[in-house]
């Protein structure tokens, strides 16, 4: 959702909010101009997964009759959830730039705990890791929305797909942003081409080593109580995995364990 349309501040993505009624209302018509892209080029079936804190911010009664939305904040992988069904094409709608970055709202996966996050000596952003569960399942990247250094990361791992800035980042917390009106055509156009020529995203060959730095030694230390991880300093983890699924299982497991660790307000 940090890489919606219009979205800057940390109350615009915080669930129950009042800037957070207002902003759903515009990740959903994001949604909903890539959904428009798809079907207008013949796509017949459409599956949204929720993927922003509680996976329950959109707003189905406003999506296509076409469309089913998996939502709801249980699912093994995610914001990746479903791939495990093979689907032909991906979209990533809503992305941002990793920890460190100057984008809106940079982050990931844990946006106040995770320092820094390496897959085999490269910064690991959601997209870049989305990417290659997507690559190693066979499903083509289409489409990544976001702010401008969103989709200049996306030229690394996606160089086929089609890239939406819907805003400038100007700082973490301010960006330039397009109207509305303004992105729900790009959206729809960029959808409408990926679909057409997407690619499966490149895969690089395993095993892959993920390191994890966090923000205090807690989260490193609750962290590497998951079997299989390792202590690497006092703020580090790292595991190895031979596959990206299963990688991306112990992420998820990592950087949960690791936020809960945090008390709230210190750290």
């Amino acid at each position: 959702m940090e890489g919606a349309t219009g979205v800057t501040c940390p109350d615009d993505v915080r669930p129950g909010s009042p800037q957070w009624e207002r902003f759903r209302r515009l990740l959903t018509g994001d949604v909903l101009a890539v959904c428009d892209g798809f079907f207008e080029v013949g796509v017949t079936e459409v599956t949204v997964n929720e993927a922003h804190s509680k996976m329950r911010n959109l707003l189905i009664e406003e999506l296509d009759s076409r469309v089913r939305l998996l939502t709801g904040n249980h699912k093994p992988f995610g914001m990746m959830e479903g791939i495990q069904r093979r689907p032909d094409l991906v979209a990533f709608v809503g992305y941002h730039a990793g920890p460190g970055e100057p984008g809106v709202l940079s982050h990931t996966f844990v946006a106040s705990e995770i320092f820094e996050v390496t897959l085999n000596g490269r910064a690991m952003t959601e997209g870049y890791l989305n990417s290659l569960l997507a690559a190693e399942h066979g499903a083509r990247l289409a489409l990544v929305a976001g702010d401008d250094l969103t989709c200049a990361d996306a030229e690394n791992y996606a160089p086929k797909a089609q890239k939406v800035a819907v805003k400038e980042a100007i700082d973490r917390y301010t960006a330039l942003c397009l109207t509305p009106a303004r992105t729900a055509s790009l959206l729809r156009s960029a959808a409408a081409a990926g679909a057409r020529a997407a690619e499966v995203p490149p895969l690089p060959a395993g095993p892959y080593r993920c390191e994890v730095t966090f923000v205090g030694t807690s989260s490193a230390a609750m962290a590497a109580c998951v079997p299989t991880v390792q202590r690497l300093s006092p703020r580090a983890v790292t595991f190895t995995k031979d596959t990206i699924a299963e990688l991306y299982l112990c992420f998820r497991v990592v950087t949960k364990i690791g936020a809960g660790a945090a008390e709230p307000g210190f750290g």
